[in-house]
């Protein structure tokens, strides 16, 4: 078709393509932006230009993509082509009206932005990956990756892609061993596949071991002595030695022991018309030979030759260096590792010492780099009977009471064994060997298993007053005899009896200190002094308010009546005790104690003059800094035992912030606080009698200000130069006397009403900002900017902030003009320099004059010529 007829058509075949979205596809003849999707089809009108000057009657299209975009003559711009967003994402055409030949409007420029399409399906780098895997692989931990690509546009979801697993073959019982990450396409195993992952067996060899055709014979004839039949018409070594080459020479991808199909889809997988594409990956099972030991035992004492193997271990890197270290930091380490990984034992142990080791095993390269995790192994130490039973005491004394029924525990008598507990080799079992004096039957039995003695008769103390058994507590091997003393004490028949039952009445002085002896008290027992039943203890059992007082007894019969605590006229002026005395072993059935066993003291107590007392033992207010003047922040409340009139004063306020009613104690503001001045005021505050101010207490108040945001953030430097040649950023840096919340970080902004055409303030960190010279100017000049600052909390001001723009030096520094000199040139030149600049002056200031004179001689001249001329 000719270009003719090609531009007849098109009005046609616009207005079929378009149809009733011309009008939205219409314009004025101005700079325009379009969005096209690539692949639209052709021809195809994408905009109509207005002009408004009737004598156009044509245009003319230049620029990027004129022969995939044309223009008729009545404006429409259309595809000529299908665009392609891989080719080109954006053409930038120019675009004049015409009248005939001449240009009449524009040029304008139209930019179309070519639309990613999602028409490339995503693709894998490769059709086919390989990887390989060793057993017990730890589950999520990557061992290969596969890597997808797509050609759309990576700034649209086209370009998203998706990693999922397909299928994997083998699947037995339908369980998945390896997942895929879908976003990064990292394959790793599953908790089944670490659990579930085996390599093909094979033969195992040491470090530097020779794998050759011999040493697999070498093993065959280990593992299968007595054999006669050559090993070329062995079936059992053929079969040995074809699986061990098909493990060293197997091919993941001839001969995989998994294989996985993986998809990649763009879209991120999400939309049903997300495009996909697939590879499949070829995976090997390795065997691991780096296997932990099961714990090993080891009994104690063993009697071997040292060094004693124990244990091996085997790295997957054949070349691996093995060293051991134990985990605990002990002194004993009696263990080796030798090249081949071989763990030795190099001396017996003892479970007593020590039960277990924790070794752990570091396999590495030449370079020190792991080759394998670090291996923890435990070795147990198994425990001997090397240890007898022990007495807990080498004599056990017990006590009985007489006439105690038949079968009274005794005691429990204990032994200990150093060897393991729980276990036969520390079982103790105990029995009578004998008692003395003898008696038929023995008059005490034991526990075999607890070592509880108890009475086989009721025992007499008339008849015998003591025991003495021979305990033997045994293990399975060894015995201990354990002497046990069995006292038969006195039944407690006979009351502790006061020497008196009044001891009288004591006066003390109210400041008498703790510890100070009141009087002594004693009493008496008829019992065994021997036994728990002469034994005396003293109770005060009534008027002992407070707990002011104790007896303090060795148990003989003798007591001390003690202050132990404080006396208190104002709590209490009298007392009258009521001490008891008690056995320490219960009475006999029937018997109850009496007035005899009770005594009684009284003490009273003398006032003395105290000093006043506050409150609360800890005086801490306080108070934001803004408080009002004239503000009570605390009332210090304080006594005096006697019940005196006190009075209060205050020190130690060196800004004269606060004061103190002398007679109620309330603390008041009397001046503005200020917490950048202070943060804290430690205060004493002394309460005293006002008869008798020697009578006094002190006690510190310490006053702690709360911020408030009283500060507005200010600028450490307010002027600041920009080179001409080079401009720089000028940092600008404020600081607020405020602390958190009311300080940093700031807001630094241009206080102006619309954006600086020269200026761009920006924020660096809390408290710094930096100014820029937007435009370069070759002219100096001073500006004056508005910056304003404002705290965490909106506070602040604006603040002129001045920049000299300037002609610098090499050193980048602005010339100075020679009045803002910082330098000097000493007394006498400077007087010469003034001097000169002086008469310099006055020359000028001369000629000056002059010129005025001659001046104005000639406008005098000029004025009367002209009106002379006026009067002609």
């Amino acid at each position: 078709m000719t270009p003719i007829v090609h531009l007849l058509l098109l009005p046609l075949l616009l207005s079929i393509a378009v149809g009733k979205n011309l009008e939205e596809k219409q314009g004025p003849f101005e700079n325009t932006v379009l969005d096209v999707p690539e692949g639209t089809p052709v021809p195809y009108p994408i905009y109509q230009f207005k002009v408004t000057d009737p004598s156009v009657n044509n245009f003319r299209l230049s620029g990027e993509g004129k022969d995939d975009i044309q223009i008729s003559k009545d404006g429409w711009l259309y595809l000529e082509r299908a665009l392609d967003w891989s080719q080109d994402d954006h053409y930038i055409i120019k675009v004049e009206a015409l009248a005939d030949d001449e240009v009449v409007e524009g040029p304008v420029y139209v930019t179309i932005n070519v639309l990613d399409v999602n028409n490339r399906a995503p693709y894998f780098n490769q059709t086919e990956y390989t990887a390989m895997v060793r057993e017990q692989k730890a589950a999520g931990v990557p061992f290969t990756r596969v890597f997808g690509l797509d050609q759309d546009d990576p700034d649209t979801p086209n370009a998203r892609l998706r990693y999922s697993l397909v299928s994997q073959i083998p699947m037995k019982q339908q369980i998945l061993l390896f997942k895929i990450n879908p976003i990064t396409g990292e394959i790793s195993t599953t908790e089944e596949g670490e659990q579930m992952l085996k390599a093909r067996e094979g033969i195992q060899y040491g470090r530097n071991e020779d794998q050759s055709i011999d040493a697999l014979k070498a093993k065959f004839n280990d593992y299968c002595p007595g054999q006669h039949t050559p090993y070329e018409e062995n079936p059992f070594f053929t079969c040995v030695e074809r699986a061990e080459k098909r493990r060293r020479n197997v091919d993941p991808q001839e001969d995989p022991d998994y294989t996985l199909f993986v998809r990649v889809q763009d879209m991120e997988g999400q939309s049903e018309s997300a495009l996909s594409g697939n590879t499949r990956v070829n995976i090997v099972v390795q065997q691991n030979l780096w296997v932990k030991p099961r714990p090993i035992h080891i009994d104690e004492n063993l009697q071997v030759a040292y060094p004693l193997n124990i244990a091996q271990v085997q790295s997957n890197d054949p070349d691996a260096i093995y060293t051991l270290v134990q985990k605990e930091k002990e002194l004993k380490f009696p263990f080796q590792i030798a090249e081949n990984g071989s763990i030795f034992l190099t001396e017996m142990l003892d479970r007593e010492d020590k039960d277990m080791y924790i070794l752990v095993v570091m396999a590495k390269d030449e370079s020190g780099e792991e080759v394998d995790p670090p291996m923890e192994i435990h070795v147990l130490v198994q425990d001997l009977n090397d240890n007898a039973p022990v007495c807990e005491n080498a004599e056990t004394v017990f006590e009985l009471q007489e006439n105690e029924p038949i079968g009274s525990l005794v005691g429990n008598l204990t032994a200990h064994d150093a060897d393991e507990a729980g276990t036969l080799n520390a079982q103790i079992t105990y029995s009578i060997m004998s008692q003395n004096p003898p008696t038929t039957p023995m008059v005490f039995s034991i526990d075999a298993a607890s070592g509880r003695i108890q009475a086989l008769s009721s025992l007499q103390r008339k008849q015998q007053q003591v025991y003495h058994l021979n305990v033997q507590a045994s293990d399975p091997v060894f015995s201990t005899e354990c002497k046990v003393v069995v006292k038969v004490i006195d039944v407690n028949n006979e009351l502790p009896l006061f020497e008196k039952t009044d001891y009288g009445n004591y006066t003390l002085a109210e400041d008498t200190p703790v510890g100070h002896t009141v009087t002594t008290i004693s009493a008496t027992d008829a019992d065994d002094p021997d036994s728990g039943s002469a034994f005396i203890e003293f109770h005060i059992s009534a008027g002992n308010n407070g707990d002011v007082f104790a007896v303090e007894t060795d148990g003989n019969g003798v007591g001390q009546l003690v202050i132990a605590r404080p006396l208190d006229f104002e709590l209490s002026s009298t007392y009258k005790l009521q001490i008891d005395a008690r056995n320490k072993e219960p009475l006999l059935k029937g018997l109850e104690y009496g007035s005899e066993s009770t005594a009684f003291v009284s003490v009273s107590v003398t006032n003395i003059d105290e000093a006043p007392e506050f409150a609360v033992d800890i005086m801490e207010v306080t108070v934001p800094e803004n408080i009002t003047k004239g503000s009570v922040i605390l009332t210090v409340e304080a006594k005096d035992p006697e019940g005196k009139e006190i009075r209060f004063k205050l020190d130690g306020d060196t800004h004269g912030w606060l004061e103190i009613d002398a007679a109620t104690g309330a603390i008041k503001t009397k001046g503005h606080l200020d917490r950048e001045v202070a943060e804290a005021l430690e205060l004493t505050v002394t309460v005293f009698e006002k008869e008798n101010p020697e009578m006094s207490t002190e006690h510190a108040l310490s006053v702690r200000l709360l911020d408030v945001n009283d500060n507005v953030p200010k600028l450490t430097e307010n002027q600041a130069f920009v080179c001409i040649g080079k401009p720089k950023p000028v940092i600008l840096k404020a600081q607020d006397a405020d602390s958190s919340p009311f300080s940093q970080p700031f807001k630094f902004t241009l206080a102006i009403n619309k954006k600086s055409p020269n200026w761009e303030l920006i924020t660096v960190d809390g408290t710094t900002a930096k100014l820029i010279l937007k435009k370069k100017t070759t002219e100096e000049k001073t500006f004056s900017l508005p910056i304003n600052i404002k705290d965490s909390a909106g506070l602040g001001v604006t603040q002129p902030f001045e920049v000299k723009v300037c002609n610098c030096t090499e050193l980048g520094y602005c010339y100075l003009a020679p009045e803002d000199r910082s330098f000097s040139y000493g007394l006498g030149p400077t007087v010469g320099i003034l001097a000169g600049t002086l008469g310099f002056c006055i020359i000028i200031f001369i000629i000056a004059i002059k010129q005025i004179n001659k001046d104005n001689k000639k406008k005098k001249t000029r004025a009367a010529e002209e009106e002379t001329n006026a009067m002609m």
